[in-house]
């Protein structure tokens, strides 16, 4: 792997480098955050389907669920059961803000080992919970990690890999969530079994992930962008060489530290963030993390055992179909990390929209048809939906997963990195937390519907992509502007008042030196 070199790469020509060792290691030490975030996605959908958890903290849901003539679609319907899933995304909207502070001063890797502490006590809060408000607290907890996590990841392997490998890279961080997912969802099929305390074992091995990231966060490298930041240049030279695998690292270095000069002129990032030239980064990276959570995968991710049960599954089916799905999920991830640095972001993008669409227009319409308020839904009909699900999965996969994560974290300026990602990452939890908590009343209300909800929103993304969003393929972060903002049909516009700006203002400067001599 060391043997990879970049030095003639499309857009890293200039900039020579391998794929070492190190930076692999670092990447998926980093990037099994990811396996924590994915793990609570998937154990919160199956834990809220196990009779024991619902008898001991929602005991009217269990009653609703037991209930012969209770409304398919509304027997999960409860606020605080939604709470239960949702508080931890409230909890990391909060925590990414601080944590965007905290990278930017302490570091990349201090925010990634805070996050597997607060991660690890929230799982044992949650495994030795006697009442709903220790539940909560336990969530809150894991929200906490979860935005710690999801803030330093995502830009710690974007900062950390070479641009012609950084797509790869960094899907490593959804790949790890899509395994997450499957791991709680095998766990919770085994611990379904396990009355009555088979929910703490699947809530407590949220612990395992947490434990596996604090151990690796103690052997990766902080990467060389936040040593500079923070005045450490000769351990940031001596980093970079050793994670290029060259010796002739100037350039990239001279590059780093020149973004690094003008960032300090930035004493506002937040404020200097919404001025016209970052506005096309802010526009891109916060919508593309709406459209993520509005493609209705969680509708599949975190009620999945919930929705199979409702189409006539029963327990163990309706677990074993999401474990089914789940699968699908990292086998296709898989395919983004090949496809991503060759074919480009873009390709991906458009190409899931269409089978996203197709694919949840069609279940729509079989619910519409064969899931009413009081039966069970055909077999076969239901067979179809799981196969559905499974092409929907497989679309979301390969692209408004990863690169939903990917391209907020490569598109921002040094200057404005930190507080940018926020508010992706923030978008993020934001639009996770109102999805968690309003789609099991969605559902009771809109039934079917629900899906066509989703489909329309497909259309709109997939129109964003095709006309606004422009291609990151194998550019170096610190050239995107220059090779990727000023040259798109649309976004160019934000930079050419400033650029003349910017122009006079040499101008007058020039001709004030001169009249002074």
């Amino acid at each position: 792997m060391a043997g990879l070199s970049m030095a003639e790469s499309g857009g890293g020509r200039d900039l020579p480098s391998k794929l070492t060792w190190q930076v692999f290691i670092c990447c998926i030490i980093a990037a099994s955050g990811g396996l924590m975030f994915g793990y609570d996605i998937g154990i919160s959908g199956g834990v809220t389907s196990m009779d024991d958890f619902l008898e001991k903290f929602f005991p009217s849901v269990y009653l609703k669920k037991h209930e012969a003539r209770e409304d398919n679609y509304c027997k999960y319907d409860n606020q605080f059961l939604q709470l239960f899933t949702s508080s931890l995304y409230l909890a990391a909207i909060v925590s990414s803000f601080i944590a965007s502070f905290f990278c930017k001063k302490f570091g990349r890797k201090p925010t990634i080992q805070a996050a597997s502490i607060f991660f690890l006590a929230g799982a044992v809060l949650n495994a030795v919970a006697v009442e709903l408000g220790m539940l909560i607290a336990g969530r809150i907890c894991l929200g906490v990690g979860v935005g710690f996590g999801n803030q330093a990841v995502p830009l710690f392997i974007s900062e950390i890999a070479p641009a012609k490998y950084r797509g790869g890279l960094n899907i490593c961080f959804q790949l790890l969530i899509t395994i997450g997912i499957l791991m709680a969802n095998l766990i919770n099929y085994a611990t379904s079994k396990v009355h009555p305390y088979g929910w703490r074992i699947s809530l407590g091995c949220a612990a395992v992930p947490a434990i596996i990231l604090a151990i690796g966060s103690l052997v990766i490298m902080e990467t060389p962008t936040s040593l500079l930041e923070r005045g450490k240049n000769e351990e940031a030279l001596r980093v970079l060489r050793k994670i290029r695998g060259v010796d002739n690292v100037d350039k990239e270095y001279a590059e780093i530290l020149n973004a690094i000069e003008l960032a300090k002129q930035v004493k506002h990032p937040f404020r200097n963030l919404m001025s016209r030239s970052n506005r096309p980064q802010l526009i891109c990276g916060t919508v593309l993390q709406f459209f993520q959570q509005f493609t209705g995968i969680n509708v599949v991710m975190f009620y999945a055992p919930v929705l199979f049960q409702t189409m006539g599954y029963g327990s163990d089916g309706s677990l074993l179909s999401a474990v089914v799905t789940d699968l699908v999920n990292v086998l296709s991830t898989l395919v983004a990390v090949f496809l991503v640095d060759i074919i480009g972001r873009r390709v991906l993008l458009i190409e899931a929209c269409l089978q996203m669409l197709a694919a949840q227009s069609i279940m729509g319409r079989i619910l519409a048809v064969h899931l009413k308020s009081a039966n069970i839904m055909p077999k076969g009909s239901a067979k179809l939906v799981v196969i559905l699900v499974c092409v929907f999965v497989s679309g979301f996969a390969w692209s408004w997963g990863p690169l939903g994560w990917l391209i907020p974290s490569e598109i921002f300026p040094l200057e404005t990195r930190s507080a940018g990602f926020f508010f992706a990452v923030g978008m993020n939890m934001f639009c996770t937390f109102l999805v968690a908590q309003a789609f099991l009343t969605m559902l009771c209300h809109m039934r079917s519907g629900i899906f066509f909800f989703f489909a329309a929103w497909i259309v709109v993304m997939g129109i964003f992509a095709i006309f606004f969003l422009p291609e990151t393929k194998g550019i170096p972060i610190d050239e995107m502007n220059e090779r990727v903002w000023k040259k798109h049909w649309f976004w160019k516009r934000y930079y050419e008042d400033s650029d003349i700006n910017k122009r006079s203002q040499e101008i007058q400067h020039k001709s004030e030196e001169e009249s002074l001599e």
